[in-house]
């Protein structure tokens, strides 16, 4: 009978790396997946005819013709995703810009002054957020109502400029690395608060601001409870109420429901593989000020 000598300390330490690398790998591929799959069943399926669906053939079927785009074509025009995205680029820039100058100055105000009261307003605010947007909806739409804004562009932009604590924070976090010397010298020169900031505080912002226009920007074009509850007529949608419009006249043929899907997905896609970079930077360097 032959006896094993027992694992030495050193190949142990070995095996555990190995071990947490491949859970590592697994867990990233298995994630992959999951977020890759249902994006690949819809392109496949944007390119199958009618007759290819209705067959029965499996989901990740491939389809006949690689180059039909026939159904891209009949999307664009009967969904009217020129006139949806139009509508979209009015609201993320009127938003947006919105978002950018209150997120801002409500960050240089909470960092630079001091008043009465100031960490239960921050805390108030806080709090605030943490309240379900779906329960106070009631109100809001009574409030949009009353000011002549249901029905129109005006309503969503107002409701996205409003406090955003994550914007906030981004700006916090930059607004608190800024020296306050660059502040005492300016107002030895003059410079009034509204001056400080502008000259000073807001240039240093950018790429705060960056990662704030990224973020907001795409979960605005995304959103697809505001446009529809406060702009459900058909000339006001977005691309998001534009595309779930499909679903009547087009309720049973998934070839043109993928297509606008697709239609709708690339210009998020392409904006955040060329600018994630700005996303990742802005939160690391945010959380090291």
């Amino acid at each position: 009978m032959t006896l094993t000598a027992p694992a030495r300390p050193q190949e142990r330490a070995r095996r555990r790396p190995r071990i947490g690398t491949t859970l590592t790998y697994v867990s990233l591929v298995v994630a992959s997946l999951v977020v890759l799959l249902p994006l690949v069943v819809v392109f496949l399926t944007s390119l199958k005819s009618y007759g290819e669906i209705s067959d029965g053939q499996g989901a990740l079927a491939l389809p006949d013709d690689w180059l039909n785009f026939s159904n891209y074509a009949t999307a664009f025009n009967d969904g009217h995703l020129l006139k949806a995205f139009g509508n979209t680029a009015f609201i993320l820039l009127f938003s947006i810009t919105g978002t950018v100058i209150i997120g801002s100055m409500t960050a240089y105000a909470i960092d630079r002054f001091e008043f009465r009261l100031k960490k239960l307003v921050v805390a108030l605010f806080l709090m605030a957020t943490l309240v379900p947007a779906v329960t106070t909806q009631v109100a809001t739409f009574q409030v949009v109502n009353s000011f002549g804004l249901f029905n129109t562009r005006w309503a969503p932009i107002l409701l996205y400029m409003g406090t955003d604590i994550v914007a906030i924070y981004i700006f916090l976090q930059f607004v608190r690395g800024i020296p306050r010397s660059l502040d005492e010298a300016a107002r030895i020169d003059g410079a009034n608060s509204f001056t400080i900031y502008r000259k000073i505080i807001f240039p240093l912002l950018k790429p705060a601001i960056a990662t704030v226009v990224i973020i907001k920007g795409i979960t605005t074009y995304n959103d697809f409870y505001i446009p529809f509850l406060y702009m459900p007529k058909e000339d006001l949608g977005t691309m998001s109420t534009a595309l779930f419009r499909f679903k009547g006249p087009f309720g049973a043929h998934w070839e043109y429901i993928s297509a606008g899907a697709v239609l709708v997905i690339v210009p998020t896609l392409v904006i955040f593989l060329f600018l994630q970079r700005y996303i990742y930077n802005g939160f690391a360097r945010g959380a090291t000020k």
